[in-house]
């Protein structure tokens, strides 16, 4: 995702969740925490990816629900571009203006790390979402989309309903080389492809950074390289709105290549009402950062924790339980399955 420095500041007056303090960082500018509610006043930092991208304003939105919500102080802050070196200031801001919970989603698994330690460090709570951090010197909690193997697999089901078969060569058009989500999505269709799959040949994964000229140009490279492609997958909302454009506006390409990945609803209806896209699958990005919010004040508050079991309540989503380790995954929750947009459905979604 292309990134722009963008902050924004909004006041906001308190809820209530649930739990004990362990290992996510301690409050450090709100007021008391008890046994039952989360502290008033908490400053918590939202880094993303970008704050230009729709999917990204939608979640950001979601943030600063929770937190007008349950009180506080939301900063919105990231770099200028789409890398891990340009999301470091606003981990520094946060640090220098000692904020209570820091909620980020990396540019880069590992590169983040040693800034983000010198946070924990100074108590601050770290989370990840939409795209996790791998982060050996401390604990982190990851709100999940859904679970990962099951994004990455259910893609490959639908590009195979969609085509009408389960042979012929496709392909991914995923976003930056070094986005964690896309990585851990990708990783689960490629063994997935081959045992269950074994007529599908996955020639090829191309990467478009989340913007929309390098995923034009990557995706006209693609076609070209790969005369006989039938399928692309696309994980991300901005390239899956890319080559649904470009195949909308060259049909006899589209009648011979099967789009699908992971989209907003608004920015692709027009083109499954037109027939150039079957369908495709997301969450709802508002939920996922309103879901952040809350984890972000449960944990800074210490009324929850990053051990399994430790529960919270996340307003109008309900309680959330923190789920054990898993593979390269630490604590985690998850939002819920991705939903199936398509022609049947598409309609009645607005974000």
């Amino acid at each position: 995702m292309t990134a722009v420095v963008s902050t924004a500041v909004v006041g906001l007056t308190l809820a209530a969740c649930g739990s004990s303090d362990d290992g996510g960082g301690s409050a450090s500018a709100g007021g008391e925490a008890t046994a039952t509610a989360v502290e008033e006043g908490l400053s918590v930092y939202f880094i993303p990816k970008d704050t230009q991208n729709p999917y990204t304003l939608l979640a950001l939105d979601g943030g600063e629900t929770a937190l007008e919500e349950l009180g506080g102080t939301v900063t919105v802050s990231s770099g200028t571009e789409a890398t891990a070196a340009a999301q470091i200031p606003s981990i520094q801001a946060a640090i220098q203006a000692q904020a209570d919970a820091i909620v980020i989603a990396a540019n880069d698994p590992q590169a983040l790390c040693p800034t983000l330690q010198q946070a924990d460090a100074a108590g601050i709570a770290v989370l990840a979402f939409d795209s996790d951090i791998a982060c050996d010197a401390f604990d982190h909690l990851f709100i999940n989309q859904a679970e990962t193997t099951e994004i990455g697999t259910s893609q490959v089901d639908l590009l195979v309903d969609y085509m009408g078969t389960d042979t012929g060569q496709i392909a991914i058009l995923s976003a930056a080389a070094s986005a964690t989500n896309q990585n851990s999505w990708i990783a689960a269709m490629e063994p997935y492809i081959a045992e269950n799959y074994p007529g599908l040949e996955l020639v090829d994964t191309v990467y478009g950074n989340d913007d929309p000229a390098t995923s034009l140009t990557v995706l006209q490279g693609l076609l070209s390289a790969y005369p006989d492609l039938q399928g692309i997958i696309s994980p991300t909302t901005v390239g899956i709105s890319t080559a649904a454009q470009y195949l909308s506006n060259n049909p006899d390409v589209a009648s011979r290549v099967t789009l699908t990945g992971l989209g907003l609803p608004s920015q692709m209806r027009e083109y499954v009402d037109n027939g150039t896209v079957q369908g495709f699958e997301l969450w709802n990005p508002n939920d996922l950062g309103y879901l952040a919010g809350y984890a972000a004040a449960a944990l800074a508050s210490g009324t929850t924790n990053l051990d399994e079991g430790a529960t919270f309540e996340a307003g109008r989503l309900g309680e959330y339980t923190v789920l054990a380790p898993t593979g390269e995954t630490g604590p985690s929750i998850v939002l819920g399955p991705p939903t199936v947009f398509d022609a049947s459905n598409i309609a009645d979604f607005d974000f």
